[in-house]
């Protein structure tokens, strides 16, 4: 039902699923079930529906991060050793870092972005890493929604299935040379 009204908007309904997922991001709440949803709905199309909404909601956070509420965000961080730790990696290793950390779960993503405001990092650095680190995880959620949809029969689930078994241990091993990378870097210590 909610998909047949969704597409039956039709460009209407990916802005209003854009607009829900960049206001979804910019509150901290998580966005991957919005992912998952919008596979559901628009199958794999949805992955650059995702990636352009994800990373507007990436930079307005940032900017808003950076230049509107500054002040509260170093202010809620300001004890806290993990950020201290990304803080001075991203300020050593830049745009490196930063797409380090969006292929690792170890800081979330909404999080990082009002994180990466306060840091030196320039925007058009921060702007190339996100779209780049964002990518796998996006391709992942997205593929299970899509997955969650497939209707058709043993050779399309069976298509599927593979599709999703190598997109995962793809993310897998992505984020774990990504926690390899981080930590040497000192991003890696869980405490605040």
């Amino acid at each position: 039902m909610f998909q047949r009204w969704i597409l039956g908007l039709g460009v209407w309904g990916v802005v209003i699923f854009a607009a829900v997922f960049v206001a979804a991001t910019l509150v901290l709440a998580p966005d991957w079930p919005l992912a998952v949803a919008a596979g559901m709905v628009y199958g794999l199309w949805a992955v650059p529906i995702v990636l352009a909404a994800a990373i507007v909601a990436a930079s307005l956070a940032f900017l808003a991060a950076r230049y509107l509420v500054r002040h509260r965000v170093c202010a809620a961080l300001a004890a806290n050793r993990k950020f201290a730790a990304v803080d001075n990696a991203v300020t050593e290793e830049g745009w490196k870092i930063v797409v380090l950390l969006r292929l690792s779960p170890l800081v979330p993503f909404n999080l990082q972005n009002y994180l990466f405001g306060i840091t030196d990092i320039p925007f058009a650095h921060y702007f190339a890493a996100t779209c780049a680190g964002i990518i796998p995880g996006t391709v992942l959620f997205v593929y299970l929604g899509a997955l969650g949809n497939t209707s058709g029969g043993p050779l399309e689930w069976l298509f599927f299935l593979v599709g999703l078994l190598a997109t995962a241990i793809v993310a897998l091993l992505v984020t774990r040379k990504a926690k390899e990378k981080l930590a040497e870097a000192g991003v890696d210590n869980p405490t605040p």
